[in-house]
């Protein structure tokens, strides 16, 4: 089969190089411009671009899809149909036509739940039991097309947004390669979503990442794991940011019992010092911290932060 692939990051790498190892013709690669990166400001290449290279596979940058100019660029490859991966732009209607197949995205969630840009660390975040990738024939809505294929996964109990955006980006590979075999051999069929049903994403940015430790425990060791890798979890010690990368529930029947005073603490408060983590009083229950990155430092374990940074019972974070 010829396509036309469309991705930017990493999660749509694997789906590329599992169609090209599948058998099928990409005759063009679509993704987003080279970007600055670093104090430098040199132009980095998409990793789905550096994978189209390594194949030597024609790839287009449009800096708007849905140009006129993009459009004809794009009639000068062949495709049977356009297999789309968070590119990161939106396609028109004639570019939704364009292929006989028309357009077929892979989306890191199980559809009609979590439309939109973020749906790993939400998952994570609002702690699903399962997750998965659905692959759904595209319409001029946001993830609002047919789903034509679904392959679904459990969650671990220390999953993070990172661990999760790994495992989709190779279910995300297996589901296409075998959403493909079956189209063409005309067994897939569209099933509608379930306005009802459908949840979206907001967008992450930094912001997010604030810890507001009058929230309970649960929500927050949550945040903590979804939004680890990035935009990261954070607080306030010294007039510093401190990024809190592991975190664990403690039991806090137990440690009322060994701290009967802790309910009149405020919440952000260090109620408890050990040699490897450290306790921080929530809104409900309390949380131990594990891993953390001071402001201007690199990653590490608590032990070793503890080394080298005076903490005290008592301290209270922003």
């Amino acid at each position: 089969m010829k396509i036309i692939y469309m991705g930017t990051p990493d999660f749509a790498v694997g789906a590329l190089e599992a169609l090209i190892a599948a058998g099928h013709e990409i005759t063009a690669v679509v993704t987003q411009p080279d970007k600055p990166k670093g104090r430098s400001g040199k132009l980095s290449f998409s990793p789905v671009k550096e994978c189209a290279l390594a194949h030597h596979i024609p790839v287009l940058q449009p800096e708007r899809i849905r140009r006129p100019e993009a459009v004809a660029e794009l009639k000068k490859y062949e495709a049977d149909v356009f297999v789309v991966a968070a590119f990161g732009q939106i396609l028109s209607k004639e570019i939704l036509e364009m292929p006989r197949l028309g357009c077929i995205n892979i989306h890191a969630s199980l559809l009609p739940k979590y439309r939109g840009s973020s749906p790993i660390q939400w998952a994570v975040i609002n702690g699903e039991e399962k997750s998965g990738v659905t692959i759904m024939q595209m319409d001029e809505g946001v993830d609002t097309g047919d789903i034509l294929y679904r392959k679904e996964m459990f969650l671990d109990r220390e999953e993070t947004g990172e661990t999760l955006f790994e495992k989709l980006s190779v279910l995300g590979a297996q589901a296409i390669v075998e959403a493909l075999t079956q189209l063409e051999e005309g067994k897939l069929v569209p099933v509608k979503q379930k306005e009802e049903e459908a949840t979206h994403t907001a967008m992450l940015n930094k912001a997010m990442g604030r810890i507001d430790w009058n929230k309970s425990a649960l929500v927050l060791e949550r945040l903590i794991r979804g939004l680890n890798a990035w935009p990261s979890a954070y607080t306030d010690i010294n007039g510093k940011q401190l990024k809190i990368w592991e975190a664990c529930m403690g039991d806090s029947e137990t440690f009322s019992m060994q701290m009967p005073d802790m309910a009149d603490k405020k919440p952000g408060t260090v109620v408890r010092m050990e040699k490897d983590r450290f306790a921080v009083k929530c809104g409900e229950g309390f949380l131990w911290i594990t891993s953390v990155q001071l402001e201007g430092r690199k990653r590490m374990c608590t032990h070793d932060f503890l080394l080298g940074n005076t903490l005290s019972e008592g301290m209270v974070f922003g």
